[in-house]
């Protein structure tokens, strides 16, 4: 099978890309067979058990790559976070508004900072991209498009990206999800009336509709008819280029999960309703940032394959990645959001309404509920990779791990969109 760590040249022959995922799998159940004549079996998740691999072979699956940029590329589980200190007053903050500061309590990994050569490459090329070739937005929002400062974000998210190309399939595709949630959903012009048929209609720019002659045109023509179906049929186009066909399909299918999410939270505001914590956390499971690190190996230059990708194990890894990934973005926009016109929904808002709480617990049970999530998808992440060590699992994990942490990492320093609340 191609090296993981390289780019693999495709084959043009259909049986060898249809048996592709095959071969793997046969590779990796001859692995297991190998490991199951001196090791006890492996229980499957959610319930990970211990598995006994020997510690350098352990030490090599879980220690991933090294060299400069590839601190944060670990998915093994850490040791548990130190106890938030008792007060952070505003002489103790980082004195450079670039720096941020993390979330105490919160349980993270501290990155270092993304290659400032590809930030601002990326940053310039996203910038062209959304004003020249897209219309993305109005002049009086540059700021805000500046301040998002997604160029960051990408490179600081996806440190395994071969080429300033690979990262931009990635930037051009959480731009265009960005500008369907603002313009859909949320702070310019969205509106939870009539969301659904506006989702549907911007999904066949990622799902082409096929229809008749007489209005195929017709359909076509939609598809440049507002600034975020633009920004999703250009972004699909270019991350076409580059993904095979099943990730590009399961591509489509986490944002159908990401829509969906978007129609939840849409219903309830609709109807005034503060869900469940459970059913919130439902919610968030969906509409969530889960199509985002679905494609580190696309960014990564290589493929995931379908079967593996699709193995249960592996769907709770991503599951719990992008939860936690979500609150979050729930924890760092709380103020953000208090200030907003409206109610907004976030993990602390509904533990405060359901759970009759203060403000400041709400938010510190918020806390733990991110830190036990990540916590077990970091024991699922080292349980799967022990128990399949087939070398594109292996990566495909650091780079979900790599995604975790650099998603905190733009969220702890993006003070431009950002501030804590005063609860410590």
């Amino acid at each position: 099978m191609p090296d993981p760590e390289l780019s693999p040249v495709r084959s043009s022959l259909p049986t060898a890309a249809s048996h592709f995922g095959a071969y793997v799998l046969a590779d990796a159940a001859r692995a297991l067979q190998a490991a199951a004549d001196t090791q006890p079996p492996v229980s499957p998740l959610p319930a990970p058990p211990a598995v006994d691999v020997p510690a350098a072979d352990l030490r090599r699956i879980l220690g991933g790559p090294s060299g400069l940029g590839t601190a944060s590329l670990r998915f093994a589980p850490r040791e548990a976070p130190p106890a938030p200190p008792p007060a952070l007053s505003s002489s103790a903050l980082p004195s450079s508004p670039e720096e941020g500061s993390p979330i105490p309590g919160l349980y993270h990994h501290p990155v270092a900072a993304p290659d400032p050569v590809r930030v601002e490459e990326v940053s310039r090329r996203i910038k062209a991209w959304a004003v020249d070739e897209v219309d993305l937005f109005p002049e009086d929002w540059e700021d805000q498009f500046d301040g998002f400062s997604v160029g960051r974000y990408m490179v600081a998210c996806h440190p395994d990206a071969p080429t300033v190309d690979h990262l931009m399939l990635a930037t051009r595709l959480m731009v265009a999800e960005n500008a369907v949630d603002d313009c859909y959903c949320e702070d310019h012009g969205g509106s939870p009336v009539g969301l659904g048929g506006r989702l549907l209609l911007a999904h066949t720019t990622l799902d082409p509709l096929h229809t008749t002659a007489e209005y195929q045109p017709q359909w076509a023509r939609s598809l440049h008819s507002d600034a975020p179906r633009r920004a999703y049929r250009s972004a699909m186009e270019y991350f076409l280029q580059e993904a095979g066909p099943s990730q590009a399909d399961r591509y489509r299918h986490d944002m159908a999960r990401l829509h969906m999410g978007y129609l939840a939270e849409a219903a309830w505001a609709e109807q005034d309703h503060v869900p469940e914590v459970w059913e919130y956390l439902a919610m968030r499971q969906f509409n969530n940032f889960r199509p985002c690190p679905t494609i580190t190996d696309t960014v990564g230059g290589y493929e995931l394959p379908a079967d593996l990708h699709a193995q249960p194990a592996m769907q709770r890894v991503i599951a719990l990645a992008s939860n936690a990934t979500t609150i979050v973005n729930d924890l760092y926009s709380y103020t953000k959001e208090l200030a907003s016109p409206g109610r907004h929904l976030n993990l602390p808002v509904v533990i405060a309404e359901r759970e009759n709480t203060c403000d400041r617990e709400a938010y510190l049970k918020a806390v733990e509920v991110h830190n036990e999530l990540m916590r077990d998808f970091e024991t699922a992440a080292a349980a799967f990779a022990a128990a399949c060590p087939v070398p594109s699992v292996q990566r495909f994990l650091r780079g979900v791990a790599a995604w975790v942490d650099g998603n905190h990492h733009w969220h702890q320093t993006n003070t431009y969109r950002y501030s804590l609340p005063d609860f410590w």
